[in-house]
This record gives structure tokens, C-alpha cells and sequence, in this order.
């Protein structure tokens, strides 16, 4: 089975549009449904969220380490222009640890899936 790692911003460092029902939760869920539909498409899904900066390399380190990705799927809200750093920071470690996977990015939680089928 083909194994996909799911890297992106953590909902609760992401500035959310001004609005009572869009919580962290609620994006969190979404991303979490999409990553449902990734699965019933046949791949194996490992999920793992970041912070801005503190742990982010770490949790990503970790998360590099726990499995042989087939595929890493960069999530929009880490290519943000505010957020290079941390993107290349965690680029580089993919790059390290996991240099045999494929590398995709989705524009929003929702195309996830095909990011991933364009690839692998």
C-alpha cells in the first residue's frame, strides 16, 4: 500500500477568516475528512500537524521516522509567504529523511487527493 505523510500547519497558528462557526476545530475536522477521503482511495495516511516553528521539526522528524513515505503532501497554509522559513526547514528534512518519496502540494485540504494521484 502506498503511504502518504500529510504535513501541514496545525488550524490553530492559521489566521481564520473573522466568523463565529470557523473554529481550529472545525478545520481540523475538515482536513481530517479529506484525509478520510485520501484513505478510502487506496493510500495509507499518516497525518501530522505543526506548529509555527517551536516543535515543527521535531513532530516532522518524528512523524519522518515512524514509517517509509511513498509520497509527503505539503498542506497551502505552510507555503504562506510569512512562512518560508519553516517550509524550507521542513522541505529539507523530507528531503533527508524521507529523499525517495514523491512531493506534492495541495491548494486547499479539499484537492488533497488529487495532489497525491498526480504523483503517485
Amino acid at each position: 500500500m502506498t503511504t502518504v505523510l500529510a504535513l501541514g500547519l496545525d488550524p490553530t497558528f492559521v489566521e481564520l477568516p473573522p466568523s463565529p462557526s470557523l473554529t481550529p476545530d472545525l478545520v481540523r475536522a475538515f482536513i481530517e475528512s479529506q484525509l478520510e477521503r485520501l484513505r478510502a482511495s487506496g493510500y495509507e495516511v499518516v497525518s501530522c500537524l505543526v506548529d509555527l516553528g517551536q516543535t515543527a521539526e521535531a513532530v516532522t522528524e518524528q512523524c519522518l521516522a515512524s514509517h517509509r513515505f511513498d509520497c509527503v503532501v505539503f498542506g497551502a497554509a505552510l507555503r504562506a509567504p510569512e512562512r518560508l522559513l519553516l517550509f524550507e526547514k521542513l522541505l529539507n528534512l523530507v528531503h533527508l529523511h524521507a529523499s525517495g518519496a514523491k512531493l506534492c502540494f495541495n491548494t486547499n485540504p479539499a484537492d488533497t487527493t488529487e495532489a497525491v494521484q498526480r504523483w503517485v
